[in-house]
């Protein structure tokens, strides 16, 4: 029988480390692929800030912006400052 079948302490070891490489594999795709569906989500649900928002936060604060403003904003915000 197949069942019956004894390993020996280094093939039974080989088969561990192989399994566990195994699955360290497979979930870190499977991570991967749900990672990028979440994050896919969040962008459509939450847009990164566009023009409209800047010169409506301006508005806010009371000021009339300027192109140059909005740009030099909008520029900013793409560099992560």
């Amino acid at each position: 029988m197949l069942l019956a079948t004894s390993f020996s302490a280094g093939g039974l070891a080989g088969m561990l480390i192989g399994v566990i490489l195994g699955a360290l594999l497979v979930g870190g795709i499977i991570g991967f692929f749900i990672t990028r569906i979440v994050v896919k989500k969040q962008l459509k649900e939450n847009p990164p800030i566009n023009e409209k928002q800047i010169r409506a936060m301006y508005m806010s604060m009371g000021r009339k912006p300027s192109e140059a403003d909005i740009k030099k904003t909008m520029n900013a915000m793409k560099r992560g400052k």
